[in-house]
């Protein structure tokens, strides 16, 4: 029973033990978030920054926000353009008109 007892609180007292600071950041960055400094950094050709972003979050996660993100930027060139989105994501591929 007090085995029970110790294991039980000694996993709890490491998991609220204080980390030393190591200095470096150590917050987390949401896919989105991610999808904005990846997708920044390869128009930029920053491979350090694309690499650091791809890391953030998981390979799956930072291709939803990277296709979240192009969805997002085509619906306001569109607007702002005042064409369908369809047209602008094709003219932004080279693609010819539909």
């Amino acid at each position: 029973m007090w085995g029970m007892v110790r294991k039980s609180c000694a996993r709890f007292f490491n998991a609220v033990r204080a980390e030393p600071d190591t200095g470096k950041d150590r917050r987390t960055h949401n896919l989105f978030e991610a999808a904005a400094v990846y997708v920044s950094a390869r128009a930029e050709d920053d491979q350090e920054q694309i690499d650091e972003a791809a890391g953030w979050v998981s390979p799956e996660a930072l291709s939803f926000g990277v296709s979240e993100l192009a969805c997002r930027a085509v619906i306001a060139l569109a607007r702002e353009r005042d064409e369908s989105p369809q047209t602008v994501a094709r003219e932004l591929l080279g693609l010819p008109a539909a």
